[in-house]
């Protein structure tokens, strides 16, 4: 059997897209919009021992907002303990309560019905729990659309070195899906999605809806970044073929 990661030797991109790679949180919906990161992340610290939930500190110094440092964190502090596996489950927990009340991204739903119509293979890849992302898609009629090419967190959490930017689950949606690198697009909202869909050579689509992430995309290296995702496969085609030339969108 094809090692996943076997599949990361970057390949020219040709004109048609065969697979399109959604990030979850943000392109899909806005996951935490009704039920707020900051507090899923209080109630993690809160129950975390005192003492790891000291060394567990944001990139600048500041209070932790993000579950998903938190898990990183811990991950590394204790690799393989059942602390980091009752944490996954803890937070996959949180995140599947917050698919009830996720806001869907304007046009998403749209642009993943057309491609799925147009014989696209769609796939998510996402640092979330691919239980949380299949709770949405079956509460908003999009699961078909993407079957089984849902590939989140595994279910080994212990390594934190796997979620993006590590390219770990945009190699597992290739190998699923039979796509290769240079026939696919990745729709993500995070530096972390750009520079994951870097390394396997796979063309990245930057959505933002503030300008000041936007900015940062652009800065990392993103050639295209829209605050407003394509409707229908056509514009998505024209943005692609953007991404295939050198040079941003006017």
């Amino acid at each position: 059997m094809t090692d996943p990661l076997d599949l990361m030797n970057p390949v020219d991109p040709p004109d048609s897209v065969r697979c399109v790679l959604f990030d979850f949180d943000g392109p899909v919906c806005a996951l935490f919009r009704n039920h707020p990161a900051p507090g899923v992340a209080g109630r993690l610290l809160d129950w975390l021992p005192a003492g790891v939930r000291r060394r567990v500190r944001a990139e600048d110094g500041g209070p932790v907002t993000d579950p998903q440092v938190i898990l990183r964190a811990v991950g590394e502090l204790d690799p393989g303990s059942a602390l980091v596996s009752e944490l996954e489950a803890r937070l996959t927990e949180e995140e599947v309560l917050a698919t009830e009340s996720a806001v869907p991204s304007g046009r998403a739903a749209e642009l993943i019905r057309a491609l799925s119509d147009a014989g696209v293979v769609l796939a998510v890849t996402t640092n979330n729990s691919p239980r949380a992302v299949r709770r949405y898609l079956e509460r908003t009629g999009l699961a078909d659309c993407f079957g089984s090419h849902i590939h989140g967190r595994t279910h080994d959490p212990h390594d934190p070195r796997r979620l993006k930017p590590h390219p770990d689950c945009l190699a597992r949606a290739l190998a699923s899906t039979g796509a290769a690198a240079g026939e696919s697009v990745m729709i993500g909202d995070a530096v972390a999605d750009f520079l994951a869909a870097k390394q396997l050579g796979i063309r990245f689509l930057g959505y933002a809806t503030r300008e000041s992430k936007s900015e940062v995309l652009y800065e990392v290296g993103a050639r295209v970044v829209v605050e407003e995702l394509p409707g229908d496969v056509r514009e998505l085609a024209a943005l692609t073929d953007q991404l295939s030339r050198d040079g941003r969108l006017p």
